[in-house]
């Protein structure tokens, strides 16, 4: 038995607006990419739950969808796990894009309702401004609120990663492990391969294709020789039916072809990958097929 009496663990949501670096910080901090990356606002549309264990502590991040005002079923669903995961936190790492630091409202009205949580500031995408342009922008945001601290970063090029941990770690409190210490993340394998199937879709097509699409794994067989995977592409109306397919098929073979790669590399052994389009009309407003569709 380990001993739990030294122990550390708690919760840390990451939270921001769309694009401003939360999934890759996330990705930076455990050292395994669990949440998908695009230049694309909007690409994390779940709670991800990130898992970091050393001997003597664990600390459970949360990655959170961006902070939008949501104007479809879709995007509430979204604004309810943003909302979770701010009540389960322990603390809360504020990321903010230096080059972009307009910050939505509701953000500072959240903070004056959480009693006994740890707020930081993050200011991320260092690499893009001077030292001096960063405090200024720092500056400005810590007017509206007063921050435990304020932490400055590059989650691309990994600058100030380690001082941020470090920061994490000293604040985390007593207490026993959550989960297994081998474990990464709390969501399947299945969830993971539906995610980076949707990341090609966001890498590879434009407009609205990707906001308009989910994936659902209809079926995940593991074989002796190779993995198969039945895997649905859900679009709100025939149309995106046909730009996702492409003449001749071209489009959706591309994107099958760099899916199964991907996802090769992640479950580390060969698969099929079996992509199908379906037309749901306005999936993303009906909110019993965004519950189906395991938002």
């Amino acid at each position: 038995m380990e001993n739990t009496e030294n122990h550390r663990s708690g919760y840390v949501a990451i939270l921001g607006k769309p694009n401003a670096g939360k999934s890759t910080l996330m990705n930076r901090l455990l050292g395994n990419k669990i949440s998908i990356t695009t230049h694309k606002p909007q690409t994390t549309r779940h709670q991800i739950l990130g898992i970091h264990s050393e001997e003597d502590m664990q600390i459970i991040f949360l990655d959170t969808p961006g902070v939008i005002n949501p104007s479809y079923e879709l995007q509430k669903a979204m604004m309810k796990t943003v909302d979770r995961a701010r009540t389960d936190a322990d603390i809360i790492l504020l990321i903010v894009d230096v080059t972009d630091p307009e910050i939505p409202g509701r953000i500072f009205k959240m903070f004056t309702s959480m009693k006994n949580k740890k707020i930081f500031l993050v200011m991320n995408k260092i690499d893009k401004v001077s030292e001096q342009e960063a405090e200024v922008v720092a500056g400005r945001i810590q007017e509206k609120f007063e921050f435990d601290d304020t932490l400055y970063v590059s989650a691309l090029n990994g600058k100030g990663l380690q001082h941020l941990m470090d920061t994490v770690k000293a604040n985390i409190k007593s207490g026993p492990p959550f989960y297994p210490k081998d474990m990464l993340s709390e969501q399947p394998v299945r969830f993971f391969v539906a995610e980076m199937i949707r990341e090609q879709l966001f890498l590879l097509y434009h407009q609205e294709i990707p906001y308009c699409s989910t994936i659902d794994i209809v079926q995940y067989d593991e074989r002796d020789d190779l993995d198969y995977i039945s895997a649905d592409i859900i679009v709100n109306r025939d149309s995106q039916k046909g730009i996702l397919i492409g003449k001749g098929g071209k489009a959706i073979k591309k994107l099958g072809k760099n899916a199964r790669e991907v996802i090769e590399d992640f479950v580390d052994k060969k698969i099929y990958l079996d992509l199908h389009v379906k037309v749901r009309e306005k999936w993303r407003e009906d909110p019993s097929r965004v519950r189906h569709y395991g938002y």
